[in-house]
């Protein structure tokens, strides 16, 4: 009875736990979610997907409730879009990791497991809203999407640097970690750090464009580059690795000995200069960031007023040791043009202290953005800004004009009215469109006043009519108009358009080349050692096979070298070629099956072995070019016959072979009777037939359509008269009783001269411009 007890109530668990498995698949449905059928394609699971995240993105809707809706929205396409998430939904009603313990139990027919071994608590499992109820509020103020990512996250690194969090779902070493997060946050965001969280889930394409592939990661951003957190996730690790994304040239320590040269920098940086009095012995990080936002304004110096070296710029400016002090100094190092000293300086003061001094009182127009920020576009008639421009020469000096003008624009600060200078020699085309078609202001300088009347360049203007010397009278008449312009407008009488200003402070393209390069291989070999390796992959891939192709071609070099080597002529061959001194191409006397390599010409001799494979049965369209020697001419003949035809030997359709003529006198002679001007058919009568000389002589074989091609070396005069003498000799004289005389047509010539137009002969044979012999069939070789 008991156990017929306790087999009903492992039933009633098994269907409990079916019914709330059942109950939680009915929970949450990713196709009810989407709105699509069971049989959706992908591209209407995501045009689903699309339409409904544009309508309940948190951004954009409101409502209560659509965080927790797109939230819902993110997760069913999270599962539909992954083909094995919704196979494994389709069978089991669940796309996690716990359908493999449902095959096999359906296989097995079991109906329960242990509790703690194999129970998988999901979200949709309780219908816990883990994701919108139990975030903290502080990540959910910082939460990043793609778009605004790129349109505002990145575009602000250029003027402060992004502190960002990569969080999930499930992430215990997330909770770990938020408490010095928190404290982290609270901190510099006070200083001027930019704060993000990225959740990996939800914004999966911003994680990757972040190169975050684990959770939780922290990285920073500056100057639109990406550097990851790699230290232990304390206070101080934090801090001093949002100090090290700053460059290290912001801030200047500034001494007795170099504050005169860092303060006269404002004529050729063309900015004021800001020193910070302090007694910490490093620079406050609130000074870096402000020095980071304001870098293309203003130059900033650091002085510790603790160091021995600093006692005399405390005297001269009247430094309370004991406060932090900030001062501006502009076209005067004399004496700050403003000055702010409290205990506690908090980033909201610095910054208004800041914008109030970011320009020269006479600034150098040196860029066009420059002349937009100083003299910008008339907005309305109560928004007039008027440009009073100095037209000056470049002096290494202050010049008397210009001294003057700066003196006029101290006494006589405005909202409405800007004073600025312009070096003419370096704005030329600027400078002459202002200044009228005169010689009276040749190499002098010139005041004008312009408004800008739009961002073409399209001005009205009026140029004070005498140059400016800087005398009272000019200040007189230049504040005369300055006070007829605010009655009537109408004085600018003339217009005109000016031309972009040239950026003169502009790096030189080498320099931009250089500074790129760096950037360049700091960011490579800051992937390589830290960034994820799987992002790293193509660029080491291409590196290693560069490698590999660089090492192989040198080893099979290496291997074909030495190869070459084995396979060179004999010595004796070699201290012959030397002696003569002449590079000639090497060649062979037997049959080799290897290709010929470079300077090498392969000549095999034509013996009755080789006369069906070279001859008989040659490929259609191949040619055996046979030289005929003697043993006597042989190595002289060879090498001429080599060096000869070495530039044909490229084509695959030409074989070269040489015949001795001591051997196989007969098949020549046999041969030479189809071509009947290169030798009379000797008979009988002729007792030197036998003598005759064929050396020299070179024949191109047709194997398969049995011609040839006939190469007779060309005899000089004295050939031809020994050749004649030979015929008048007298008929008793016997073939025994000349052979210790030269043959007949012999002469004392070099050998090789017989060769010396085979080359040419070898251009007609390929153009088949040559005479054709053609024979019945080819005799045998004996």
């Amino acid at each position: 009875m008991e156990v017929r007890k306790l087999s009903i109530s492992w039933q009633f668990l098994i269907v409990l736990v079916l019914i709330l498995q059942i109950l939680s698949a009915l929970d949450f449905d990713p196709y009810r979610v989407l709105g699509v059928s069971r049989t959706a394609s992908q591209a209407d699971i995501k045009k689903a997907y699309k339409k409904l995240a544009r309508e309940w993105h948190p951004d954009k809707n409101k409502d209560p409730g659509a965080e927790d809706k797109f939230i819902q929205i993110s997760k069913a396409y999270e599962i539909l879009s992954n083909e094995e998430k919704r196979s494994n939904y389709d069978q089991y009603g669940d796309a996690g990791e716990n359908q493999g313990y449902q095959k096999q139990q359906q296989q097995r027919e079991y109906r329960f497991r242990h509790f703690h071994e194999n129970f998988y608590f999901d979200e949709s499992f309780f219908h816990f809203p883990f994701n919108s109820e139990r975030r903290d509020s502080i990540d959910e103020k910082y939460l990043l999407h793609f778009s605004h990512y790129v349109n505002e996250v990145v575009p602000d690194s250029f003027k402060k640097p992004y502190l960002i969090k990569i969080t999930s779902d499930w992430c215990f070493s997330c909770i770990h970690i938020e408490p010095v997060w928190k404290e982290v946050v609270q901190e510099l965001e006070e200083l001027g750090v930019g704060i993000g969280v990225v959740h990996a889930g939800y914004e999966r394409r911003l994680a990757h464009h972040l190169g975050a592939h684990s959770t939780p990661s922290i990285l920073g951003i500056i100057n639109g580059k990406i550097s990851f957190f790699h230290n232990a996730v304390v206070r101080e690790n934090l801090r001093q690795f949002v100090e090290s994304l700053l460059p290290g040239n912001l801030v200047e320590k500034v001494t007795n000995k170099n504050y005169v040269r860092f303060l006269s920098g404002w004529q050729q940086e063309n900015k004021p200069h800001v020193l910070l009095f302090d007694q910490m012995p490093v620079v406050p990080l609130l000074y870096k960031l402000t020095a980071f936002a304001y870098k293309d304004y203003l130059s900033f110096g650091y002085v510790h007023v603790g160091f021995r070296g600093t006692d005399e710029m405390t005297r001269q400016y009247n430094i309370n040791i004991y406060t932090p002090t900030l001062l501006i100094f502009k076209e005067h190092i004399n004496k700050p043009a403003d000055v702010i000293q409290a205990r506690g300086m908090k980033k909201q003061i610095i910054d208004d202290f800041i914008a109030q001094n970011k320009y020269l009182l006479a600034a150098r127009l040196t860029s066009q953005k420059l002349f937009h920020e100083l003299c910008p576009v008339k907005r309305s008639h109560r928004q007039r800004k008027y440009c009073v421009v100095l037209l000056t020469a470049e002096t290494t000096k202050l010049s008397k004009p210009f001294e003057a003008f700066l003196s006029f624009a101290l006494a006589n600060t405005q909202d409405t009215v800007r004073f600025v200078h312009v070096y003419s020699n370096r704005q030329q085309e600027f400078a002459n469109t202002l200044l009228p078609d005169s010689e009276v202001f040749q190499g002098k300088s010139a005041v004008s006043i312009l408004e800008r009347r739009n961002t073409a360049g399209r001005v009205v203007y009026k140029t004070l009519e005498d140059p400016w010397t800087g005398s009272e009278s000019d200040k007189f008449i230049l504040l005369g108009y300055l006070d007829q312009l605010r009655k009537d407008p109408a004085l600018l009488s003339s217009e005109a358009v000016l031309p972009d200003l040239t950026d003169e402070l502009a790096p030189v393209f080498l320099l931009r080349w250089l500074f790129s390069a760096s950037d360049y291989i700091s960011d490579c070999w800051d992937s390589i050692v830290h960034n994820n390796w799987r992002e790293m992959m193509p660029l080491l891939s291409l590196i290693f096979s560069a490698l590999f192709i660089l090492f192989g071609t040198v080893i099979v070099q290496a291997f074909s070298d030495s190869s070459d080597e084995r396979e060179s002529s004999p010595p004796d061959k070699e201290e012959a070629q030397e002696k003569t001194g002449k590079t000639e191409p090497s060649f062979t006397k037997e049959n080799s099956s290897k290709v010929p390599k470079k300077g090498f010409v392969e000549v095999t001799e034509l013996t009755d072995v080789t006369y069906t494979s070279n001859l008989v049965r040659l490929r259609p369209g191949h040619m055996n070019v046979v030289l005929i020697l003697s043993n006597s001419t042989k190595t002289s003949l060879l090498q001429k016959f080599a060096l000869e035809v070495y530039t044909f030997t490229g084509s695959s359709c030409l074989h070269f072979s040489f015949l001795s003529l001591d051997k196989h006198r007969e098949w020549l002679e046999y041969l030479l009777e189809f071509a009947q001007d290169a030798a009379p058919i000797p008979n009988q009568y002729d007792k030197h037939f036998m003598e005759r000389d064929y050396t020299g002589y070179v024949l191109a074989l047709n194997g398969h359509k049995k011609y040839f091609c006939l190469f007779k070396p060309q005899k000089t005069v004295e050939e031809e008269e020994a050749m004649g003498s030979c015929s008048d000799l007298d008929s008793s004289l016997h073939l025994g009783e000349s052979r210790g005389k030269p043959a007949c047509g012999l002469g004392p010539r070099p050998i090789k001269g017989k060769l010396s137009k085979l080359s040419l002969w070898m251009e007609r044979l390929l153009e088949g411009s040559l005479q054709r012999f053609y024979i019945p069939s080819w005799p045998e070789l004996d």
